[in-house]
């Protein structure tokens, strides 16, 4: 959807995150791979005329990584440019709770990993600033 007055892209995504199996009282962050760009980002979306940008954010965590997830508080809105237009991504933080991932057209890989590794995997800097948000978030409540 876009914003007709300023020609804005509005999107909403989440940074998807889970309990680590692994029993190390840490968390891991899922990342998905979009082919058509080559590039790892947290799940998000345009989002459909009139939807509700919540609504669109779950629902693109939904399409792209096959994982049902909690919403928790809202973490910084992205704004930059994309295909030569305003594009304003709002993001959540969002826990994880049931699913499976299945390979598609738009993202045919996702990754689970810590904090760091996450981190250091995005392709876009601008993303790396919702993992410090998620984590000060975590570490406060």
């Amino acid at each position: 959807m876009r914003d007709v007055e300023t020609d804005t892209v509005l999107a909403a995504g989440c940074v998807l995150w889970r309990h680590s199996p692994f029993g190390d009282e840490g968390i891991e962050i899922c990342l998905v791979h979009r082919p058509k760009y080559d590039d790892w980002s947290h799940p998000k979306g345009k989002l459909k005329r009139g939807e509700d940008p919540l609504a669109g954010a779950l629902r693109e965590v939904l399409e792209e990584t096959g994982h049902r997830c909690v919403p928790g508080v809202r973490l910084p809105t992205a704004y930059y440019v994309a295909n030569g237009r305003p594009k304003r991504v709002v993001y959540w933080a969002a826990q994880a709770t049931s699913g499976s991932f299945a390979a598609g057209d738009e993202v045919d890989r996702i990754v689970w990993l810590s904090p760091a590794a996450a981190r250091n995997r995005l392709t876009q800097p601008r993303d790396r600033t919702l993992i410090d948000a998620l984590l000060q978030e975590l570490h406060s409540a």
